[in-house]
C-alpha cells in the first residue's frame, strides 16, 4: 500500500487510499516500521521485582515480589515531562526518566502465598474479555512414598493452589487446591486455557481436570478425564461391583472379583482399543492380520500400557491434543530424546480419533499447514494474538522452516525436532508487532516471540527492516551500557515487549542472585 517510508507521507497516503479487502490491519501494522523503541534507559532505578509479562491487551504488567509471596500489578503509562527550550530532542531527558515509576503506575499488591507456599513465577494465564488472571502457588516438591493410584517415579507436591483474580481491582475470586499431587507449572506446561475452559494435567494421578471459568468468577468442575471418561463411568462400575457382591451373597457362580487397581484407566482402554482397531483394519487376510497384530500391537503392548500423559492442549472446545510418553520423560527437564506419541481425544464422545508417533509425517504436514490452529487459545482469538508469526501465516517463517528441512540429514529426526514443542505452552508467545517477521528480521537465537530466558549477548540485538534490505530500524541491548567487566559469569536475559506500544523491558541477571539489570526501551 505505502510507496514511501516517510511516516508523514504514509499518514497522508492512508487518508486518500483504501487497502485491499482484508488487509487493513496488516497495512496499519506497517506504521510500526517507523515507530520503534529506539531509545534506551540503562540500569533504571527499579523495585526488586520478578517480572512476568504484559497481558496480551497491554493493560497490565504482571510482577511478583522477590520473596515469591506477593503479586504486584502495574499499569503501563508513558514518560511525560515539560521542556522550556525549543529543541527538546537535543537535550538529555530529566532525572525522572531513570525511575521505573515514570513508566509504570502500581495498581495494587496482593499476597497470594501462604502456609509455606511460594508463587510460581513462570505461571500466569490471562482471560482477556473478563480481565481475569490465573496464578499458581505451591509448596516444595518432595519424593514421597507411593500412594494409591499414583504413578511410580512422579514426585509429589503437598499443596498446589490455583488463584483466580480480577486484575481490575486485585480481588481473589476463587481458588482450586490440589493436595499431594504434581502439576507441571513451569511456563504453564501442565495447564491450558481455551476461552472459558481450563485444562489441568495431574501427572501424579494421570487425570485431566476440565474446569469452566464463569463470568461470576467461579471455577466450576466440568469433568475429569483419565480413570473415567464419562460422567457415569464410576456409577456404572460401582453398580457392577454391587451386583457382583450380591451374587456372592446368593451363592451364585461368578468369577472372582478383580481389584480395581488391576484395571487400566478408561482413557488408556480407549487408546489401546484405537491402536488395536487401526492395526486390525490394515489387513483383510486373517493370517496376515494376526501376524501384524503380533508384530505391531502385542509385541509393544506393555510399552503402550506404560505410557503416561505429559501435556494437553485444547484444539477446540470438544477436542484435546494429548501427548503421551514415558514416566522419565514426563518429569525430566528436557524430554527431547524420549519417545513420545500424540492422540486427539473427543471429550463429548469419549473417543480417541487419531494417534501419531512423534516422527509421523502426517502430523508434521498438518502442523506445517495449520500451525495457527495449534497456537490458538480461543475460537475467536484476540486481535493482537492473531498476528503472531508462524509458518502457516508468514512466508518468511515458512521459508525458514523449509530451509531447515532441506538441510536436515534425516527427515524423521527433523520431524521429531519440529514436533517436540507440541502441545504448545499456553500464551507462551508475545503478540508484539516487533516480532512480526513480515516487518522485521532478527537473530532468533538471541531473541524471539517465545517466552524464554536466553543467554545474554554482549552486543546489541539488531532489528532490520524486512522490506528495506539491510536497513537497521532499532537495536535492543540488555545489561549495562558499557557492557559487563566480568566475562566469566554466565548471564541470562529476558525481554518483555508491550503488545501495542513501542515499549520493551530487558532484564539481565546471573545465576548468583545478584541484582538484575533492568533497561527500558521506548520511542523518545
Amino acid at each position: 500500500m505505502f510507496r514511501s517510508n516517510n511516516v508523514t507521507a504514509r499518514l497522508f497516503e492512508r487518508q486518500i487510499s483504501t487497502p485491499a479487502p482484508g488487509t487493513s490491519v496488516h497495512c496499519a501494522r506497517r506504521f510500526y516500521e517507523n515507530i520503534v523503541p529506539s531509545h534506551t534507559i540503562y540500569d533504571i532505578k527499579c523495585p526488586d521485582l520478578l517480572f512476568r509479562k504484559f497481558t496480551d491487551d497491554g493493560q497490565y504488567l504482571i510482577t511478583f515480589s522477590r520473596n515469591h509471596q506477593d503479586l504486584i500489578v502495574y499499569r503501563p503509562t508513558w514518560l511525560s515531562f515539560s521542556c522550556e527550550v525549543e529543541d527538546c530532542y537535543a537535550h538529555d531527558l530529566p532525572n525522572k526518566a531513570n525511575k521505573f515509576e515514570s513508566y509504570f503506575t502500581q495498581l495494587y499488591s496482593v499476597t497470594l502465598a501462604s502456609s509455606g507456599e511460594l508463587i510460581c513465577k513462570d505461571f500466569f494465564l490471562y482471560i482477556e474479555g473478563k480481565q481475569f488472571g490465573i496464578f499458581a502457588t505451591s509448596t516444595a516438591q518432595i519424593r514421597d512414598a507411593s500412594a494409591v493410584g499414583a504413578i511410580q517415579g512422579v514426585p509429589s507436591i503437598e499443596k498446589i493452589t490455583f488463584h483466580l483474580l480480577s486484575l481490575e481491582d486485585g480481588v481473589i475470586l476463587d481458588e482450586r487446591v490440589f493436595r499431594n499431587d504434581y502439576v507441571n507449572l513451569a511456563h504453564s506446561m501442565g495447564v491450558f486455557l481455551y476461552d472459558d475452559l481450563l485444562a489441568i494435567v495431574s501427572l501424579r494421578y494421570q487425570r485431566i481436570h476440565i474446569l469452566q471459568i464463569r463470568d461470576s468468577g467461579n471455577l466450576v468442575d466440568v469433568r475429569a478425564i483419565g480413570k473415567f471418561c464419562r460422567e457415569d463411568d464410576e456409577l456404572f462400575l460401582n453398580y457392577s461391583a454391587q451386583v457382583s457382591t450380591n451374587h456372592v451373597e446368593n451363592g451364585l457362580q461368578h468369577t472372582e472379583h478383580i481389584r480395581e487397581s488391576s484395571f487400566l484407566s478408561g482413557l488408556k482402554q480407549r487408546l489401546l482399543s484405537f491402536i488395536f482397531r487401526g492395526i486390525w483394519n490394515e489387513e483383510d487376510d486373517p493370517n496376515l492380520r494376526m501376524q501384524c497384530l503380533k508384530k505391531k500391537f502385542y509385541f509393544h503392548f506393555q510399552d503402550y500400557v506404560d505410557l503416561i500423559i505429559w501435556k494437553v492442549q485444547f484444539l477446540d472446545r470438544h477436542h484435546l491434543l494429548i501427548k503421551f510418553g514415558s514416566v522419565d520423560g514426563g518429569v525430566a527437564r528436557n524430554a527431547d530424546n524420549h519417545p513420545a506419541f500424540f492422540a486427539v481425544y473427543n471429550m463429548e464422545s469419549a473417543e480417541i480419533i487419531a494417534f501419531y508417533q512423534n516422527s509421523a509425517e502426517e502430523l508434521y504436514s498438518l502442523f506445517e499447514l495449520f500451525c495457527d490452529h495449534f497456537h490458538s487459545s480461543s475460537k475467536s482469538s484476540s486481535l493482537y494474538t492473531n498476528f503472531i508469526s508462524t509458518h502457516s501465516n508468514n512466508i518468511h517463517a515458512l521459508e525458514q522452516l523449509r530451509g531447515n528441512k532441506n538441510k536436515a540429514s534425516s527427515f524423521p529426526q527433523f520431524v521429531k525436532k519440529v514436533l517436540v514443542n507440541l502441545p504448545f505452552n499456553c500464551q507462551s508467545q508475545s503478540p508484539s508487532p516487533y516480532f512480526d517477521q513480515s516487518l522485521f528480521r532478527y537473530d532468533e537465537k538471541l531473541i524471539s516471540a517465545t517466552d524464554r530466558h536466553r543467554q545474554s549477548a554482549d552486543h546489541p540485538i539488531k532489528f532490520i527492516s524486512r522490506r528495506q534490505q539491510n536497513i537497521l530500524k532499532f537495536k535492543i541491548k540488555p545489561g549495562p551500557e558499557a557492557g559487563s567487566s566480568d566475562c566469566r559469569t554466565k548471564k541470562f536475559c529476558s525481554f518483555l515487549f508491550h503488545p501495542i506500544l513501542p515499549l520493551a523491558i530487558s532484564i539481565q541477571q546471573t545465576l548468583f542472585l545478584q541484582p538484575a539489570v533492568v533497561n527500558i526501551h521506548f520511542r523518545r
